[in-house]
This record gives C-alpha cells, structure tokens and sequence, in this order.
C-alpha cells in the first residue's frame, strides 16, 4: 500500500512544485503611484479598476485615467493640482517610468461609486495656452524654438537640418505658444512635442532622436497582436495641396502648389491651406509638407498587443509579419499609444500609418507622362533605405511608401510598371 502512494505523492509533490515555479516565473503586470512623491500603489491596488495611459504625439498633452472603486465611500478625493508620477510593466522585466501628470478633473459617479481622476502631463499645463502678439523678422526656426523653450524653462532638442530653416517674416498674433509650434511642424513636415522638461522637434519618421541617437525598429508577430483594423482608403482623393502667399512690396495674392502634378501644373482638386505665407518658399515648404501628410494617411492600422509594451513611445517605426500581406508589405510608423491595466491584464494599442522615405519626395514635376517607376524599402538588416527603379528614370513614378523588404518592394514596382505600360 505504502509502495504504492509513495510514487503519486512524489507526482503530486512534482505538479505542485512544477505549479508553484510557473507562477513565478509568469509574467505579471505591474506598476507603481505616487501622489506628490508619497507611494500610493498598496493603498489602491484592491481598488484598482483600470489605468490608461494615453501617450500623444505632437503638442497634445498625454492623458491618465485612473479608475478606482470607491464601494465602502472612504476613498480619499486628490486636490487637483496634485502631481502623479507613473511606473508601468512587468513582474519578470522591471517597471518603466512614464512620467508626470498633473490631476486636473475628478469625476465621482455611482452607484456602484466610482472615483475616476484625470491627469495630464505636467509640461504642458502651465503657460503654453496663453495667447500672445508678436513677430519674428529673419530668423531661424532654431531660434524661435529655442526662444519659445527658454520662455517655458524646457531645453530644447531640435533637428539640426529644421533648426537652420530660414524665416523672413512670422507673425503670433492672437496664437498660444502650444498652437505656433504646432503650426511650425506642420509646415515643415515635423513632429513638436514637450516630454520631461524638453521642446522636442524633429522631421516626422525621420527614426532618431532630436540629440541624432537612433531609435529601435520594431518588429511584431500575429502572435503578438490580440486585434489589429486597417484602413486603406482615399477619402479626399485630393491631387495637390495649394499655398498663398504675398510677394515683399506686392498686393498680389500668389499660390505654390504642390502634389502629383508638381508645383508649375494646376492640380484637379487641390487642397488649400488656411493660412497665407511671407514668401514663396515658406508656402512652397509647408504645401509640401501636408502633401506628405495626406500620402502618409492613405493607409492606417490600429494594432493591439495582448502584451502591453510600457516601453513603445511615439515615432517608432515598425514591421508587421503574419497579419496581412498588404499590411506585411510596408512600414509603420507610430503615432499615440494607449496602455491599459485592467483586471484583464496589461494591453498596449497602437496607432500606425504607412512611413514614406525620407529620401525622395514625392511630388511631381508637372506632367503625368511617367517614363519609369520608383521606390524605396527598408533593410531588414542595416535599416538603410534603398531604392527599385523599372524603367526610364527621366520622370519616374515615385510610389508613395517605404516597402519592409526588397522582395516586397520589387513586385510592387513590377506590377506598377506592367501597369503604366499597359
């Protein structure tokens, strides 16, 4: 009897022990609160019913919801104006700092009572909504950027290329400091962002950091998405993008276009920019630049990761694999990332469209007599881009986005040119 049950209560023993080590060894989320630097994570945690964490890109502050349950009616209110400070990740890889927020809105509801507290990042609270008058004659983007930063005691970190931009003229009138320097990317084709105590500008997908450092590329798997919903579609079906501008000691109103039929041919159904320019190259440069923006939103993919990956920020470029072959073929670049704890686990979404190169523009030189086709994929190796032509290089057809591999890239090259000449 006693030989019998020795050797199950050693396989009990075994799958007990065997249990006890997965549970250790399995991943956990985890993250961490501090309310004007005095940790509340073990006070709320059996009150916790999500976290969010919304990391915008551009000027728009990142948002964090907190949602706790408030059933027994002894949950404390936060002031608002209180600072919270956010640790996000996992029990086998650490925790990742997230920032600062600052509590703007508490909303209490029930029942059952629920306390939700909203905060938003702290940098761009104070100040940046204040509308202001004033000029700028000759100066660099560099400059005013770096003007604007010391006036809100941020460092600035500016590409070099956009920093020696020339401006002749450039009017605030009635305009936040938050709305210029959203204005400016959007005239050059940039992203502007505060993020912990630095004025961050840089080219959009330009894949590194404003101080010149690299930034990672990623790559995902089917496996590693929970749900993903991709758009291809021209809705505005625009062919060009129009800017006016005045001519120094001239009334007459002008425009630069830019677009599939280039910037000397009048474009079908061009898009017009509300604002009116100082100079030619100004509007030239900004009509160019929402031009991309329009290619780049043709295509759009929000991806889930069953994984939440606290790490991931804005402007990250990415490989897709296994999802879709249309989806696999390009890539992606980044824009705002929501994480969110539940009793569900950590997910994290993703907001992605198509990257373009960056070394080829993608307007037209006035005539729709294409003679070849090109384009340009990724490296899966270097990261380097390079190029596929098919036939005459004179006036080439210039497809609009970054292929995710050579392979990839030559067959859509080949399809468009079977298609030109047919």
């Amino acid at each position: 009897m006693i030989d019998r049950l020795i050797p199950a209560a050693r396989q009990i023993l075994d799958r007990q022990t065997g249990q006890v080590t997965d549970a250790i060894s399995y991943a956990q989320p985890r993250y961490r609160l501090t309310v004007d630097g005095r940790d509340i994570t073990a006070d709320i945690t059996a009150r916790l019913i999500s976290l969010t964490l919304t990391d915008n890109r551009g000027m728009d502050a990142d948002q964090l919801d907190i949602r706790l349950s408030d059933h027994d009616g002894r949950l404390a209110m936060p002031p608002t104006g209180a600072v919270i400070r956010l640790w996000l990740g996992w029990s086998t890889t650490g925790l990742v700092d997230k920032g600062t927020y600052t509590v703007d809105e508490i909303n209490h509801t029930g029942s059952p009572d629920v306390l939700t507290i909203r905060a938003r990042s702290a940098d761009l609270r104070q100040g940046f909504a204040r509308k202001q008058e004033r000029s700028w004659h000759n100066k660099t983007l560099g400059d005013i950027l770096r003007t604007i930063a010391s006036e809100h005691a941020l460092k600035p970190l500016v590409n070099v290329t956009l920093a020696a931009v020339g401006l002749p003229h450039l009017d605030q009138a009635g305009e936040s400091d938050a709305n210029l320097i959203s204005r400016l990317a959007e005239d050059h084709d940039a992203v502007a962002s505060v993020k912990n105590g630095h004025l961050l500008f840089q080219p959009i997908g330009a894949g590194v950091t404003a101080s010149g450092l690299d930034l990672p590329h990623i790559t995902l798997t089917r496996a590693d998405g929970d749900g993903h919903s991709y758009i291809n579609a021209d809705r505005n079906n625009y062919t060009g993008v129009r800017a006016y501008y005045y001519e120094t000691n001239s009334a007459e109103r002008k425009q630069a276009i830019a677009g599939e039929a280039g910037e000397n041919t009048e474009p079908d159904n061009a898009k017009t920019l509300r604002h009116t320019y100082a100079d030619r190259e100004s509007a030239l440069t900004a009509a160019r630049a929402e031009w991309q923006r329009l290619q780049r939103g043709t295509q759009t993919l929000t991806y889930t990761l069953a994984r939440g990956r606290p790490e991931l920020i804005p402007e990250l470029t990415y490989t897709l694999k296994g999802v879709k072959s249309e989806i696999d073929a390009i890539i992606w670049l980044g824009g705002n990332i929501t994480h969110e704890l539940s009793d569900q686990g950590l997910i994290t979404r993703l907001d992605l469209t198509a990257q373009l190169p960056e070394n080829e523009e993608i307007t037209g030189d006035g005539t729709q007599s294409y003679t070849g086709v090109l384009a340009w994929y990724r490296d899966e190796k270097t990261g380097q881009q390079h190029k596929i032509t098919e036939g005459d290089q004179a006036n080439p057809k210039r497809l609009t986005h970054l292929y995710a591999s050579k392979r990839t890239c030559e067959r859509a090259v080949k399809r468009e040119w079977e298609r030109l000449q047919a």
